[in-house]
Parts: C-alpha cells; structure tokens; sequence
C-alpha cells in the first residue's frame, strides 16, 4: 500500500498528496503567524500544502459557497467543527492515510460554518471538547498533520 505522507513510498509517478487548508479570517498575530510557518515547512517533504485564506462574508451561506469553490476536484474534505468526532493522533493518521491524494480541510469564521459546507465532509472533526480561538485551532491542526505525518513514516516526533 502506498503510504499517505512518505514521499519514498509513492509509486513511480504517483504524485505526491497535496493538501488544502481553506479558512477564513488571517492570522493577525506574528506569534501565529510562525508556528503556522514553522509546521508548513516541516509538512514540506511530506505533501504539498497550500493555505488558502477567505475574508469572512456577511452571511454563512455566502461563506460556504465561496468556500466550496476552493475544494480541489476529487479531494476528501474535512470540516473542522465543534459536534466533528474526536481522534486521537494515531485514529487521525491512520484517516489520513486511507484517503486518497487530495485533501480540503475548511475552518469556518468565528460564526461557524454553514450546514452545507459541513455536508461535504468526508469527517467532521473536532480538535477538543474546548473552545478555542480559529487562529490557534490553525495552529494545532497543522501540528495535528505534521504528527500525522511522522506517525505514517515511523518518525521520531510522536512518541
């Protein structure tokens, strides 16, 4: 089986997974900012990552249909959402790792995400029982990934 993020285990020609963060609202705080970038290079040598970033809209309909536009064709979609099943680390990679080469994971604004958006999920996915801020829940995801990552090759990071 050709692993989800080992770049060595692709088949000749096979391309490598590319992934799509869609989400609305930038990151205003520098300290963000870095620990974006900072797991977005580490993801580097495993896929092709790609933030994709939305200003907020006045209504959620109107953010899901601007959202859905950015789904790369044939990718499994996550929503991230606060009623999405809780993984664990190792659940999350092995998902991971069953889909195909294409992933879209949405992150709505502050007011949440319209229920069509969240229709098109693949996995609805909570990353706590706790609130957190959208900005820092991009953060934690992307650490979430690159764990994922390091889980899926036999790297060290996870332990």
């Amino acid at each position: 089986m050709i692993s989800l993020t080992d770049p060595t285990s692709r088949a000749k020609g096979t391309p490598m997974r590319h992934v799509t963060l869609i989400a609305f609202g930038k990151l205003k705080e520098p300290w963000l900012r870095a620990a974006c970038a900072e797991y977005e290079k580490r993801l580097v040598g495993y896929c092709k990552f790609e933030t994709v970033e939305l200003s907020p809209l006045r209504t959620l309909e109107e953010e899901a249909q601007l959202a859905t536009g950015k789904i790369p064709r044939q990718a499994s979609v996550i929503a991230l959402c606060i009623e999405g099943r809780q993984l664990s680390s190792e659940q999350f990679a092995a998902w991971l790792g069953a889909q195909p080469n294409e992933i879209a994971i949405f992150i709505g604004s502050s007011n949440g995400m319209d229920e069509s958006l969240k229709a098109k999920a693949n996995l609805r996915l909570s990353l706590s029982g706790m609130t957190f801020p959208h900005q820092l829940a991009r953060v934690m995801l992307l650490e979430q990934l690159y764990r994922a990552c390091q889980i899926n090759t036999g790297g060290k990071y996870h332990k």
